[in-house]
């Protein structure tokens, strides 16, 4: 497969006060809780973007925001109308003639998202129709499939968003005749516990 054949699509909300990382601005305050998110999104848009094996998106949410400080080049669109998962169902099926092959749907607010872990989403879609990559809070981060013809029905229906088993009902979701494979689990930083292990590691990597 060609670059051209594979796409990123980065899921984003416009960095606002009091509108991201709401669980996480619980513990730590909605000002920590969106600087922890803005440089978040940055590292991981900009790790995303260099790398020559796909080409990527930055979907927004609301539509018709712009997030700045992203760089010129990276091309940014409204996700849609809709749940979380009929934007990514939406995200998943790119419309009209294209030769893309397979899409990979990743969340902007994980910090350990790189290139290689990315990369392993693409080589699990070699030989699975779907791809998960587990968060270790019973979410995920990453959700990728090859481009089919048909579009499954029901997919990403009947999910528990945002708790400890929202990855099981999203596989639940897929139809039978799908195979699915999963990649590396990651951590999410939902908690002020784990915003606090992550200022530490940040921490001890800059020594």
């Amino acid at each position: 497969m060609r670059p051209s054949d594979r796409l990123v699509v980065l899921f984003a909300r416009a960095p606002r006060l009091g509108q991201v990382k709401r669980r996480l601005a619980a513990g730590i305050g909605d000002v920590a809780a969106l600087a922890f998110y803005r440089i978040t999104l940055r590292t991981v848009t900009r790790r995303l973007a260099r790398d020559p094996r796909w080409r990527l998106i930055v979907a927004v949410t609301p539509d018709g925001t712009r997030i700045p400080g992203l760089g010129r080049r990276i091309v940014q669109q409204g996700q849609g109308t809709g749940d979380l998962g009929a934007r990514m169902a939406r995200a998943l099926r790119p419309r009209g003639p294209s030769r893309i092959r397979s899409v990979v749907v990743v969340g902007s607010d994980i910090p350990d998202v790189s290139a290689s872990t990315v990369w392993r989403a693409f080589v699990a879609l070699g030989r699975a129709d779907m791809v998960f990559g587990p968060a270790s809070d019973g979410g995920y981060w990453l959700v990728g499939a090859r481009r089919r013809p048909l579009e499954p029905q029901g997919l990403f229906a009947d999910v528990a968003w945002s708790t400890a088993t929202a990855l099981a009902d999203s596989i639940a979701s897929v139809p039978r005749a799908m195979t699915v494979a999963e990649i590396d689990q990651l951590d999410d930083i939902d908690t002020r516990s784990d915003w606090l292990a992550w200022r530490r590691r940040m921490g001890t990597q800059a020594r």
